[in-house]
């Protein structure tokens, strides 16, 4: 009788310990992807003052660079959370843009946020392919007797 009162009293703080670990398991965890600009390092460059060569000691190498004319680059950071299993969440969004002039010099700073972003819609279109469609049983079959022997030559 004195065996089983003793295991009663471990029960809630077993059962407390173990609600407690399940728990944390669900705690949400924060990652951070991109470049995550330091505010007293952007303040320091200047537009028609601070060059490329500038930019890049400061802030070091862009996430991107605009794809046609080159005069346009872009640092893009992002803060997520994920619980447990669940898709992760965006909470904020960076998104600070360079333009040079001609000379290289920085000619506009611009900065967006997460409001700033724009839902895309994939389409549901295909692109057709030159050729024909082909049924399994004919590529089963299909290269029977398509080869190459020796006494052909």
């Amino acid at each position: 009788m004195g065996i089983m009162r003793r295991r009663s009293h471990l029960s809630p703080y077993l059962s407390g310990l173990l609600t407690a670990v399940l728990l944390s398991g669900c705690a949400p965890t924060l990652q951070v992807h991109g470049n995550e600009l330091d505010p007293e390092l952007l303040a320091e460059i200047r537009a028609g003052e601070s060059s490329r060569d500038d930019v890049i000691d400061l802030l070091g190498s862009p996430s991107s660079v605009a794809m046609f004319d080159g005069e346009s680059w872009f640092y893009v950071s992002e803060r997520t959370e994920k619980t447990a299993f669940f898709s992760p969440e965006i909470k904020e969004r960076k998104v600070v843009v360079f333009r040079f002039d001609e000379d290289g010099v920085v000619s506009d700073i611009d900065s967006r946020g997460l409001d700033s972003a724009r839902a895309i819609q994939p389409v549901d279109r295909e692109t057709p392919t030159a050729g024909n469609e082909v049924t399994i049983l004919e590529q089963l079959i299909g290269n029977f007797g398509r080869y190459n022997t020796d006494d052909d030559e």
